[in-house]
């Protein structure tokens, strides 16, 4: 097997229209297709980015919280590449989403932040064209 890339990273979000805002909106997805599934009272949102990556924004009737953030088993946060750190956190922080201090990657020296999507999901800013 030869994988070629991550096709979708799949999130379940408590409040639909909200998380729906945040991800389109705010961050600027796009939608691809959205869908109610009457069967599961549960919308499907099918979101992308320019370069093809895609989110899957899920909601269903009370769903449990997440365990601890970051360092529970499994998926521990989605990275988000970005050119400009400073107008990404100053679009966030007008938007009144509280950003985490800048770090700075020991490895590659680019830097990085962490903010939370509505249901307190860990998201990561990467700077991939540090000035």
């Amino acid at each position: 097997m030869k994988l070629s890339r991550i096709h979708h990273t799949a999130l379940i979000c408590a409040d639909y229209q909200r998380s729906k805002a945040f991800y389109v909106d705010l961050l600027g997805f796009k939608v691809i297709a959205e869908n109610y599934r009457q069967s599961r009272d549960s919308w499907k949102l099918d979101l992308a980015l320019p370069d093809g990556s895609q989110l899957e924004l899920f909601s269903f009737p009370n769903p449990p919280e997440r365990t601890s953030r970051p360092e529970a088993c499994g998926l521990r946060h989605i990275a988000f590449a970005v050119e400009d750190m400073d107008a990404a956190v100053a679009e966030l922080e007008a938007a009144n989403v509280e950003v985490e201090p800048l770090r700075v990657d020991e490895f590659t020296g680019a830097r990085f932040t962490f903010f939370t999507d509505p249901d307190c999901l860990p998201i990561e800013l990467y700077e991939t064209n540090p000035n």
